[in-house]
């Protein structure tokens, strides 16, 4: 009897291999002195990025084997488990072999690297061509959809009551609170009503990871994806809503004075004070070293800021602002920036930004609609004298790129929940829509596009698990994370196309839900590091280790 746990340890270990020599030869390439050369490097991007998507398709596969040991050693690795297992390897395998897709037309294949004759091996090894050969086969995929259309789903346990729990418990509200209504929601434009962001507050979602003596739960970043992935599952925005309170609670938490964490740490930690990230500035973009909305010390100590913000989520309705600006305008690089806490008053409908000094537009989007987005123009907006956070000057920069690990996990989690929305919804139509007198999920080709789904769902689901566990740790991923979001943002844009594929015409039309998703998932490869970005980070910092690579 064939040992598909065995096997997956085998072809993930080569493929860690197969990664090393991709390293290898890119290294010549791109460090030709041993050293990286950002010019080359430039140069050279499809192969860098290339390199990272290698990487990342490297580092899924050694998580979900070790996925697969785990469920074994809970003794509930089961049928549906192997299934899932032989698909996912058979297809990561075998774009590893022949070519890793970046994006739908962009492949980077062995030869673009010198490795054919490398490839090749590794798909002739033992474990990778068991896996070619009968890992993702049409048998395979459709008795792993049988088995989804009855309603089993691969293992997702943890063995761990608190989290097992939060689960269940977050399922359920998802199911009764979010999903009912968030179409309309999204149809009409409306903000998620602040009842259910009370809701969501009494069952702690803003204070996951903020400690217990600020009156948060102090679970750490896998509750914290859990509860992301449940909400997420339901509309995105629900999932989001905890991203600002995330990242405004790290950083206050990872840099505040005692007196900030204090004052704002119980507030965001119950949902009373809502906060919003202003970073991103209209010419910036992702280099945020180039920030150059500035604040100026006035005569009574308080700050005061000017310039223009923009892509700022959920900003009317917030109460805190956590501003990046240049506070040293001699330093027009990250050394001049610093993190500002700006208190504002909650906007209304009718007057979205009441108070002096700030003026905001609505940002008309395809999607992610509960929040909305706005440009903002500050004009000598005042921030009290005890906003510098840390009350440290220049920090700024640095205080945020500590966030961003969390930050990358959480969005991860939330494009695996918006993956098993559009999931959700292709199966439910694939088996009531009728075709040629029988359901859609009798047509190998709608039951394929459901397998495969799940498998890489499950992928991108423990791979961003894996990097909550070493964040959680108080290890260093900024790699892993990036990974993770890396792959979630494709996977869950790839179940939203298919998902939409199943529908036909009608996934084309607003009144399906799978319209909003398809949306929804589109922002996942941009926002928090754009795709290329991700690829750029994973591929230098996996070009600056030694030895075996990975986190």
């Amino acid at each position: 009897m064939t040992d598909w746990i065995e096997l997956a340890q085998d072809a993930a270990a080569a493929a860690q291999d197969y990664a090393d020599a991709v390293h290898s030869a890119l290294a010549q390439q791109v460090a030709p002195q041993g050293q990286f050369d950002a010019k080359i490097a430039e140069d050279q991007q499809r192969i860098l990025h290339g390199y990272a998507w290698i990487a990342t398709t490297a580092k899924a596969l050694a998580i979900t084997a070790d996925w697969a040991q785990r469920a074994r050693d809970h003794g509930a690795f089961r049928q549906i488990d192997e299934l899932m297992l032989r698909i996912g390897f058979g297809e990561y395998c075998a774009q590893l072999a022949g070519g890793v897709p970046m994006s739908q037309s962009e492949i980077i294949r062995p030869h673009e690297f010198g490795l054919s004759a490398r490839a090749a091996d590794f798909a002739a090894s033992r474990s990778v061509a068991a896996f070619l050969e009968a890992g993702s086969t049409a048998d395979t995929r459709a008795a792993l959809a049988q088995q989804l259309c009855r309603g089993d789903r691969p293992f997702e346990g943890f063995g761990d009551e608190t989290l097992d729990l939060i689960r269940d418990q977050f399922r359920a509200f998802t199911a009764n609170r979010i999903t009912p209504k968030a179409h309309a929601w999204h149809l009409a434009d409306d903000l998620i009503p602040i009842e259910v962001v009370q809701e969501m507050a009494s069952l702690g979602v803003f204070g996951v990871c903020i400690a217990e003596e600020y009156g948060g739960l102090g679970l750490g970043k896998l509750a914290m994806c859990l509860v992301s992935e449940e909400l997420s599952r339901g509309w995105i925005c629900a999932g989001s809503l905890g991203t600002r309170s995330e990242i405004a609670g790290e950083l206050i938490g990872e840099n505040g004075t005692q007196a900030q964490k204090a004052k704002w740490l119980p507030q965001l930690a119950n949902g009373s004070v809502l906060p919003t990230a202003v970073f991103t500035e209209p010419d910036t973009g992702s280099d945020l070293a180039s920030v150059k909305t500035r604040a100026v010390l006035a005569p009574d100590g308080s700050w005061q800021i000017t310039g223009a913000k923009t892509w700022i989520t959920h900003a009317a309705r917030a109460d805190l602002m956590t501003i990046l600006c240049r506070t040293n305008t001699d330093n027009a690089s990250y050394g001049g920036l610093s993190m500002l806490l700006a208190a504002k008053t909650r906007g209304t409908q009718d007057c979205p930004f009441p108070d002096t000094g700030i003026a905001g537009d609505e940002i008309d989007v395809l999607g992610y609609r509960g929040m909305r987005e706005y440009t903002l123009g500050f004009d000598n907006f005042a921030v009290a004298a005890d906003g510098l956070l840390g009350r440290q000057e220049g920090q700024g920069f640095k205080q945020l790129m500590r966030t961003f690990e969390g930050a990358r996990i959480q969005t991860a989690a939330r494009a695996v929940g918006v993956g098993w929305n559009a999931f959700d919804l292709a199966l439910r139509y694939a088996q009531q829509r009728q075709q040629f007198a029988k359901p859609l999920i009798r047509f190998p080709r709608v039951s394929d596009k459901l397998a495969l789904m799940v498998a890489e769902l499950v992928m991108a689901r423990e791979l961003t698990y894996s990097a909550a566990r070493h964040k959680d740790m108080g290890e260093r991923c900024d790699i892993e994370a990036g990974m993770a979001k890396l792959l979630a943002a494709r996977v869950a844009w790839s179940n939203a196309d298919n998902a939409v594929q199943i529908h036909g015409g009608n996934g084309y039309a607003l009144e399906y839900e799978v319209s909003r998703v398809l949306c929804d998932a589109r922002i996942l490869n941009i926002f928090e590091g754009a795709a290329e970005i991700q690829a750029q980070v994973i591929a230098r910092g996996l070009l600056a280790m030694q030895g075996r690579h990975g986190n």
